[in-house]
């Protein structure tokens, strides 16, 4: 994938990314923690994992989807992402994106 191709994904999937950092790194609850290690113990026996950060979208992000190139560590935490296999997703979003933004208004208060 070229460069240029790279940072279009990245900017068309910025929200899903800013959910990941947000439910990760700022405001961690037991339900998205739940859905991120059930996400990562599917994700982690697939055979499309990429633990050498050969398809990454952005390197030094392993593991990441072999697939979308998302980083995996970010990506199991957004509630609005799908699996990055399209033909034969292992796991779906469990809400929409506008679902996402209710449900961070209600718990960041």
């Amino acid at each position: 994938m070229s460069l240029a191709n790279k940072i279009k994904t990245i900017w068309e999937n910025r929200k899903n990314i800013w959910y990941g950092i947000y439910y990760k790194y700022i405001n961690t609850s037991d339900y998205s923690q739940a859905i991120a290690e059930a996400r990562i113990k599917i994700c982690n026996a697939c055979p499309h994992i990429d633990h050498t950060g050969d398809n990454c979208l952005v390197p030094g992000t392993q593991p990441c989807c072999g697939k979308c190139g998302c980083s995996l560590k970010l990506k199991v935490f957004s509630l609005s992402s799908d699996c990055g296999d399209e033909n034969n997703p292992r796991w779906k979003a469990v809400m929409t994106e506008e679902q996402e933004d209710v449900y961070r208004e209600i718990h960041n208060k």
